[in-house]
């Protein structure tokens, strides 16, 4: 049993996580690197601390790690204004937040990012906390940002909601049982296999079938 809900934002409340790869891969074009789209996208929903070596290699980190890292910002930020908000997304947290969990939005993203996509979902009106780049020193699959948003609302138990296998594993570090949604656009089986205790395709069926999940009701 648990007190607290914490939702990651980015491609689990918001569709972001193809504007993202788009960005890093226009990023990664500035300085030479060409990589696949689609491997990209394996990588969404890591910090760009992690990304830029996973997808560049640690020789671009060495040689141009916060060059690449400034670039996404800045081609992120063209694209930020095509974000929308998943079909469920209020709708999901007001109902969760009236079961009586206390409700941390955890994002590793930039603050100006972050707070246009509260904005998407209405979630400065529902939402304990939430978290930005800010908040933690080392991002996924790390756990910092998981425990980080459990000491925000001084939750003693979470689960996370996440849309990345990224998610699943920084959670699971901490011992933090993972609900995932297909927003992402990683499969059943990846989520699975990275530990996600259920899966849902889209954030209207969690919604419909959150009395057979962990946040049913807290302790």
């Amino acid at each position: 049993m648990s007190d607290t809900a914490i939702f990651d934002v980015d491609g689990t409340l918001v569709d972001t996580n193809y504007h993202h790869a788009l960005a890093w891969s226009r990023a990664f074009d500035r300085y030479g690197i060409t990589r696949p789209l689609w491997r990209i996208h394996r990588a969404i929903g890591m910090g760009g601390d992690m990304l830029v070596p996973a997808i560049g290699g640690r020789e671009a980190e060495e040689e141009h790690g916060d060059a690449l890292r400034d670039a996404w910002v800045e081609e992120f930020d063209e694209l930020v204004g095509e974000v929308k908000a998943f079909d469920g997304a209020h709708e999901l947290l007001e109902e969760v937040k009236r079961r009586g969990f206390r409700l941390v939005l955890a994002s590793s993203g930039k603050a100006k990012h972050v707070e246009a996509f509260l904005d998407l979902v209405d979630g400065r009106s529902l939402a304990d906390a939430w978290t930005t780049s800010d908040d933690a020193e080392r991002t996924k699959p790390e756990p910092d940002l998981v425990v980080t948003a459990l000491a925000k609302v001084e939750g003693a138990s979470g689960v996370m909601v996440g849309d990345s296998t990224w998610d699943v594993i920084a959670a699971g570090k901490v011992a933090v049982p993972t609900i995932a949604v297909r927003t992402g656009g990683f499969s059943v089986a990846e989520l699975q296999e990275a530990g996600a205790a259920q899966v849902f395709q889209s954030l209207v069926e969690f919604r419909a079938g959150l009395d057979g999940t962990a946040l049913a009701r807290p302790s």
